[in-house]
């Protein structure tokens, strides 16, 4: 079974993080999710998120994926923990996933996890920003190689989806998006 970490910020976007969640453990996904602090943590529209456990007491784990989760100041409170860098680029150097939605691809620019590859964010939150090096997209969801980003609260679920298919395949995919009932386009 695929192990996930998803890092709760103070802040973060509650719809994404919420959405990432409930579709990885739909699809049967070990999802861990860690605060950055010890304690609940208030989302960016004051919806209190309890963490499995605080980040520091998993930074030793393996995980196949790391998913931030946007939203602001979400992002910014991401971006400022040096442990967050570090786990992605742990990740990274290892042929592991990384994902990040909305604001937080910004994070992951700033690690050099997207040096050379295309990606995509929250309108205006990529341009320019530090650690560049990379195409930016207007695509809703956006996979190179190892790394996955998507634009926003809008885009969560196809983002979620998308992790579903690269950690457990298709018809694992196919199988949590049939019991959403999601209409067809």
């Amino acid at each position: 079974m695929a192990r996930v970490l998803v890092p709760l910020a103070p802040g973060c976007e509650e719809l994404e993080a919420v959405t990432i969640i409930d579709l990885l453990r739909r699809a049967e996904i070990e999802v861990v999710t860690a605060g950055l602090a010890d304690g609940p943590v208030t989302a960016s529209r004051r919806t209190v998120l309890v963490p499995d456990c605080a980040l520091s007491e998993i930074l030793g784990e393996e995980f196949d994926m790391v998913v931030l989760p946007g939203g602001m100041p979400g992002m910014e409170n991401l971006r400022k923990d040096d442990r967050v860098a570090a786990l992605l680029r742990k990740a990274a150097d290892a042929g592991k996933y990384t994902a990040a939605i909305c604001a937080a691809p910004v994070v992951l620019a700033e690690a050099g996890i997207l040096e050379g590859k295309r990606a995509t964010g929250y309108p205006g939150f990529l341009e320019g920003v530090k650690g560049g090096g990379f195409t930016l997209s207007a695509d809703p969801v956006v996979r190179d190689g190892k790394v996955v980003t998507s634009r926003g609260p809008g885009t969560a679920m196809d983002f979620a989806l998308e992790l579903i298919e690269l950690l457990e395949g298709r018809d694992r995919r196919d199988r949590v998006e049939e019991g959403l009932q999601r209409p067809q386009r």
